[in-house]
């Protein structure tokens, strides 16, 4: 609840937009003193692009000689030498100027016909080009210098790509083999025709109840696996299918141990949806499929068959991606992976932690600044960071971040490395795309590993094999993790998802589905920790979704296992357990889950249960019925990203559907009303208990953190409202920040100050401002996206897709607001046990097994 604020960042004076004359300075970027950078590092602007003659720049790279390569959206390439460290700008375009003169900062075009890149890289002698546009047909360019004259003249395709715009084909980067290229592209472009796969051709949509597509039907007929990252030969010839299931992954880059990360958009439509996924960084782990489908579809973090992030960061439009290796930095942020966000003007630093196979990390504002909208960065051999702004035709830019403190800027020592690291990198380069006799044998003790990364790998080692060799060693587990780890596998090679079914794939085998569910039920739930239980329940969905639905024997003895369990006490075990039971008619599952909706304290994890209940079919009472479709009304104050009301009314359709015509006429008030004119959608407020003050609460807090209650923290959490602008542990609003982690960062004393006094210390990240325009409009609100001279805000925290449009030309005044977006008060509906049950949940990290509370 700390901070809670939509406001946008500082946004340019008119001064700094207007020029002596009066008129509007068109090709003016934001000024430095607009943009804010960590102590002791410091930004200049080089170069403001003319936008009438070179367009918007997206994508940048170092070029031979110490000079840049950067490329119009729309448009051509441009040659940059930029001025020494420590030299005052002196850039200035040269037109046909070659690239001879060697003692002169310059920006000149080069000569050759392509552009339009959202990705470039100098290697082998050539630059790579990889073309996204209408103009140049999408996909790999390979460009030269034919006849040693010191400038590039002759252009080859190297692979025409099907799929372009801005989901379409990105970045270029070298291999650490110092041999091939690596090369990715979004999930409105096809998968290429590859010459091997690391990731087992086998994926599907697996989704055991219906999936909905978008709510507004963007890309509704648009199938899995998305975004996806290739290794290539330098005549890109020959192409390996690294890893899948991205949704808009822009950029991507190595670190010092050969491992390849990337960070992934989120899909804004889907804010406060439990299918909304933060923009993340992942690591790119061989043969992974990271789960974006689309619409509802797209697959939580916990599932069994797919990976999580490294760390989520919030909404955003990612854009350049690149380790500080090379920059004359302090030695952490030599090591750090810089990360561009386009919407918000932000670049941050993500600093990697070893954890088992792969890694964790923690992320920290390097630059800000609005309008910023970041493209691509590099670290060039100067030592520098060079970044750009531009895209959709806003104006562009170019910056230089330099290091000016005191620390040491030598090279930084290499760091720890995960401590399954290399076992990890064995399996997958070992047996990842290829049959290997050694292969089961080798892999099998990692099976039943608690380190996700590492049983992963070995899962999609096993799925490369001849499923003969290991199909009874599969059946005959014991070990609980080992054996949903082998059946997983399993299911996935021995039967084909429905929506990706070929004429040529075997029909599944009813024999084969009796033995996977006599094995999964062998399993004890009672002795699983819930995240075994999510693996365990996902091998379920996968199963019934690809083999079909199971006879009446193994239906009764699925329920015989799992009916009970219902509900779980663990909100994400509660949503795929209801997922499982809905799909198998369980009886008593509706009055069951009724009573979870009604005590649920988030939007979200109330849409999951209504979702599954819309295709349950019997156990309906009409009582039940009228309950359910009551909540409509009551869920009408519900806000959301653009496609919300979409989900929402084919969330309802679809329920209806199920109706008879008899229960259709019973229910025909209730369906034909509006949540507006309903007395349902209007929530009864909390009654003030007592006006809290700070000098109250922080001896309360200090002596009382003891046998609390979770839930009901969680709950309260709910209840003040701090869900919809705020994640916590997985779930909640996207437009504040992140507090699963506030215990590391904050003391009793601080925590407690920020909900009693919001305004006291406002952040710069969050601090409100009020915009004047010339026609005498106020507008208070944060830029979410940007397009020629037009910003979008979002004027309203609880509504992401409440937006206003501002042409920045109209803009004469701004001024920071001292008054934070955060309602005060927030404590004092609730008695004592209720602040402290609320305070240990934000204290908790996500524990509820934690030291603060009571046994479960």
């Amino acid at each position: 609840m700390f901070r809670i604020c939509v406001v946008i960042a500082l946004f340019l004076s008119a001064a700094a937009a207007r020029a002596q004359d009066g008129k509007a300075l068109a090709s003016s970027a934001t000024p430095v003193d607009k943009i804010k950078v960590l102590k002791d590092f410091r930004v200049e602007l080089l170069y403001s692009v003319p936008k009438e003659k070179e367009g918007s720049w997206v994508s940048l790279c170092v070029g031979p000689k110490g000079t840049l390569i950067a490329c119009d959206q729309g448009g051509g390439l441009y040659r940059i030498k930029p001025p020494a460290v420590g030299q005052v700008s002196n850039l200035s375009k040269k037109e046909g100027d070659s690239g001879q003169v060697e003692n002169l900062s310059y920006v000149s075009k080069i000569p050759v016909d392509i552009g339009q890149a959202q990705g470039l890289l100098w290697a082998f002698d050539s630059l790579y080009v990889m073309v996204n546009g209408r103009e140049y047909k999408s996909g790999l360019y390979r460009v030269t210098d034919s006849d040693g004259d010191g400038e590039l003249d002759k252009v080859v395709q190297l692979r025409q790509l099907n799929g372009g715009g801005e989901h379409g084909p990105h970045a270029i980067v070298p291999h650490p083999d110092g041999k091939s290229l690596v090369v990715l592209h979004g999930n409105q472009t096809k998968l290429t025709e590859y010459t091997s796969t690391r990731v087992p051709p086998i994926w599907g949509e697996d989704h055991l109840l219906p999936r909905m597509p978008d709510g507004r039907g963007f890309m509704a007929g648009v199938l899995g696996p998305g975004g996806a990252i290739y290794k290539i030969d330098p005549e890109g010839k020959n192409w390996e299918l690294l890893c899948v299931g991205f949704r808009n992954e822009y950029d991507m880059a190595f670190n010092k141990f050969g491992d390849l990360f990337t960070y992934d958009a989120d899909m804004e439509w889907d804010f406060n949806t439990p299918w909304y996924r933060p923009t993340r960084v992942c690591l790119v782990a061989s043969g992974a499929d990271y789960g974006w489908r689309n619409g509802t579809g797209k697959w939580p973090a916990h599932y069994a068959d797919t990976l999580p992030p490294v760390v989520d960061i919030g909404p955003g439009s990612p854009t350049g991606v690149a380790f500080g290796y090379g920059a004359k930095f302090p030695a952490k942020y030599q090591d750090a992976l810089y990360i561009c966000d386009w919407s918000y003007g932000k670049m941050y630093a993500v600093h990697m932690e070893p954890q088992g196979a792969g890694y964790k990390a923690t992320v920290e504002e390097f630059v800000a600044g609005a309008p910023l909208p970041l493209t691509d960065l590099v670290v060039h051999p100067d030592g520098a960071l060079y970044f750009t702004i531009g895209g959709r035709n806003t104006q562009s830019g170019l910056y230089r971040v330099t290091y000016v403190g005191s620390e040491s800027t030598d090279a930084s020592p290499t760091p720890t490395k995960p401590p399954y690291h290399n076992l990890r990198r064995a399996y997958e380069d070992d047996f990842h795309g290829r049959r290997h006799r050694l292969a089961v044998a080798s892999v099998w003790s990692a099976l039943d590993s608690e380190d996700r990364y590492l049983r992963y790998a070995a899962r999609v080692a096993i799925e490369h094999q001849d499923v003969s060799r290991w199909r009874d060693i599969a059946l005959a587990q014991k070990n609980p993790t080992a054996a949903i780890t082998w059946l997983l596998a399993l299911v996935r090679v021995s039967a084909a998802d429905p929506f990706h079914k070929k004429p040529s794939d075997p029909p599944a085998d009813p024999a084969l589905r009796k033995q996977i569910v006599e094995a999964l039920c062998r399993i004890e739930w009672d002795k699983l920790e819930n995240w075994q239980r999510l693996e365990l329940l996902r091998v379920y969905q996968v199963l019934f979704n690809r083999f079909g639905h199971p006879s009446e024997e193994e239906r009764k003895l699925v329920l015989e296992k799992l009916n009970e369990k219902f509900p779980a006490g663990d909100r994400l075990v509660n949503g795929d357990l209801c997922q499982v039971l809905v799909y198998l008619e369980a009886p008593d599952i509706a009055p069951r889950t009724m009573k979870l909706l009604a005590s649920a304290p988030t939007q979200e994890e109330q849409i999951e249960y209504v979702k599954a209940l819309r295709m349950l079919k019997s156990g309906w009472t009409p009582e039940l019925r009228k309950e359910y479709f009551s909540w409509f009304l009551k869920a009408g104050t519900f806000k959301g990203g653009m496609s919300f009301e979409g989900f929402m009314t084919n969330i309802k359709k679809d329920a209806v559907a199920l109706l008879s015509d008899a229960e259709k006429e019973s229910l025909k008030e209730i369906l034909e009303a509006r949540p507006a004119e309903s007395p349902l959608a209007v929530s009864k407020p909390r009654p003030l208990v007592k006006k809290w003050t700070l000098d109250e609460l922080v001896p309360l807090v200090d002596k009382g953190l003891t046998n609390r209650d979770y839930d009901r923290g969680r709950s309260l959490f709910g209840a003040a409202n701090c869900f919809a602008c705020h994640r916590f542990n997985g779930e909640g609003g996207a437009n504040g920040p992140d507090l699963t982690g506030i215990a590391g960062r904050f003391s009793n004393r601080d925590l407690l100050e920020t909900i009693v006094d919001p305004s006291k210390v406002v952040s710069d990240q969050y601090a409100a401002v009020v915009i004047q325009t010339a026609d005498g409009q106020t507008i208070t609100g944060r830029i979410i996206n940007l397009s020629g001279e037009s910003m979008h805000i979002n004027t309203d925290m609880l509504a992401p897709g409440a937006t206003v449009n501002v042409d920045r030309r109209d803009v004469v005044a701004m001024k920071p607001s001292a008054v934070s977006m955060m309602p005060t008060g927030l404590l004092d509906t609730l008695h004592d046990d209720e602040v402290l049950d609320l305070v240990a949940f934000l204290l908790s990290r996500g524990e509820r097994k934690g030291p603060m509370f009571k046994s479960p």
